[in-house]
């Protein structure tokens, strides 16, 4: 999904990831893919579940 959503960028788009912080999403690799694709990397504060807070009620919502 993310890769199609990359493929429909347009030059001048300026993409934002946001994620935990997850290990998977501090590698250096996933970083530099991200960045070689123009992507901004947002990331929530270590222990701060509130960061996320407005995200985990929209898709609860989508599940329900």
């Amino acid at each position: 999904m993310l890769l199609d959503a990359v493929e429909q960028l347009n030059k001048d788009d300026k993409p934002l990831l946001h994620s935990d912080q997850g290990w998977q999403y501090q590698m250096p690799r996933w970083q530099r893919w991200l960045s070689d694709n123009g992507i901004t990397q947002s990331m929530s504060r270590r222990g701060n579940c509130l960061d996320n807070a407005a995200m985990e009620s929209f898709f609860s919502t989508l599940k329900s």
